[in-house]
């Protein structure tokens, strides 16, 4: 069995030490709770402010990917100056 904790008074459990540092978990962080057939499981959730969510879309990231893709194998230009930069992208 993991570690154990009471429940106090307005149903507020504490997290152990062990527990918190294994997860990363810090005070204000958002915590997801799903019942399940064998108990409880307490997930730690990540939050994105609004202007960044575009980022994290499906789309993006699918981009990104291929990005990613694009640079492992070495089908990239390193521009030398901003001019010549701009004169790449203008062919």
């Amino acid at each position: 069995m993991g570690s154990a904790t009471k429940v106090q008074r307005n149903y507020q459990i504490t997290l152990p030490a062990a527990i918190r540092k294994q997860a990363h978990v810090r005070v204000g962080d958002l915590v997801d709770f799903e019942v399940r057939d064998d108990g409880i499981l307490i997930k730690p959730l990540a939050t994105v402010e609004r202007s960044q969510l575009w980022f994290w879309t499906k789309r993006w990231q699918d981009e990104e990917r291929k990005v990613q893709q694009d640079f492992r194998k070495g089908r990239v230009k390193v521009s030398k100056s901003a001019k010549e930069f701009v004169d790449e992208l203008d062919k």
